[in-house]
């Protein structure tokens, strides 16, 4: 755990502006916010203030005000410490949420006769509900670490200098108390396996985000060796690993066989991918519908989903002359838009869509043989609303 611990804390050297940071979006407000309500009654209470505790403490509240005077500049950790606050679509907590309905859902086992089950809240031990808000806390440690600007990319409309410089500075701080704040829960709860587990997760974010800056530094990532296969593996690391390994030690502390753990593992990991390819879809799904869509090079990542299918299907030869035409618009927005019209005119949306739909149905697989209750069916409709589109 020391040793992810010290790997977290350099990731703001790797971490730049043109991330899109995504606290766990939806493409319906609506309907998500309705799987959301429904599911914090069945775990007891709201989880949008799940680490309010340490996001309250009096060291995060000095960190508070020192970014107020980041206001008046465009430093990604403003819009990130505004997210904390207020979110209008109820994304905050996501997966501290699937993590108490995977506890509640698989509830007590056979083995865990010694543990007191007056201690449960809702069906959910207090050891979960903890484990909980750690994988918040280190979620949200690498949210505001990937907030880190770029400084060779500045301008002066993004602010002053100084600002920025100061910007970068606290959100590498504030990022690294959360994780340590986050890495002392976990020791609390007194379960080698366990912390084994997380610790391995924050690992494979690490990895995960070197593996993304890497991808940025060639606009041409994109390689004949690049498959869904080899995607996959990589977006697990920064998007699926914490989430699957969460669902994994939740069961672990309630004392469930292997096979339990695996089936939890398989949920969080399905669910995580269809996420992200969800993620990558919202450029293209949300402009074809009419709804307001900012198009520009970050929003359409060249190692996005849909643009990974569609180089696949047309080929390297005819990708790398409709890249070249793209380009060739000059300007960032006619650019993207570029990219935008030549992926949607061919199949690579198509496929996405598939895809997701196949990680969706992989994690509805996956819980099928926990016993049918509430919070089952509400981990069911978190992986249907993350399939529709």
């Amino acid at each position: 755990m020391a040793v992810a611990l010290a790997k977290a804390s350099c990731i703001g050297r790797l971490c730049t502006a043109r991330r899109s940071i995504s606290l766990f979006s939806s493409t319906s407000p609506s309907s998500w916010s309705k799987v959301v309500s429904d599911a914090e009654k069945i775990v007891g209470y709201p989880t949008s203030f799940m680490s309010l505790r340490c996001l309250l403490s009096d060291e995060l509240s000095n960190v508070a005000m020192h970014v107020r005077k980041l206001v008046g500049t465009k430093h990604p950790l403003l819009n990130t410490a505004r997210g904390f606050v207020h979110d209008s679509r109820n994304n905050l907590q996501m997966r501290g949420l699937v993590v108490l309905l995977m506890s509640k859902a698989a509830g007590p086992s056979s083995a865990s006769s010694g543990l007191l089950q007056q201690d449960m809240v809702s069906g959910i031990y207090p050891s979960q509900r903890n484990l909980a808000e750690i994988t918040e806390l280190i979620h949200t440690a690498f949210l505001v670490h990937r907030g880190i600007v770029d400084l060779k990319e500045w301008t002066r409309s993004d602010g002053p200098l100084k600002d920025m410089q100061f910007g970068n500075k606290m959100a590498i701080l504030s990022g690294d108390f959360l994780l340590a704040n986050a890495c002392t829960g976990l020791a609390q709860l007194n379960n080698t396996k366990v912390v084994e587990l997380i610790s391995s997760a924050i690992g494979d974010l690490v990895q995960g985000i070197y593996h993304e800056s890497d991808s940025w530094a060639e606009d041409s990532s994109l390689t004949e060796d690049t498959t869904v296969a080899s995607w996959e593996d990589k977006t697990f690391l920064s998007h699926g690993a914490l989430l699957a390994k969460s669902c994994q030690a939740a069961l672990e502390l309630a004392m469930h066989d292997k096979e339990a753990q695996a089936l939890a593992y398989l949920y969080g990991k399905h669910m995580s991918l269809a996420h992200k390819v969800n993620s990558d879809l919202q450029p293209f799904v949300k402009h074809s519908a009419g709804d307001p869509v900012t198009l520009n090079p970050v929003t359409l990542s060249l190692n996005s989903a849909p643009v990974l299918l569609h180089r696949q299907i047309v080929g390297p030869e005819r990708w790398a002359h409709q890249l070249k035409q793209a380009k060739a618009a000059g300007k960032q927005v006619d650019y993207a838009k570029q990219l935008w019209e030549t992926v949607s005119a061919e199949k690579g949306v198509r496929a996405a869509i598939d895809l997701c739909c196949c990680h969706g149905n992989k994690a509805l697989d996956a819980i099928k043989c926990f016993p049918p209750s509430e919070a089952r069916s509400a981990l069911e409709n978190f992986a249907t609303a993350v399939t529709k589109f």
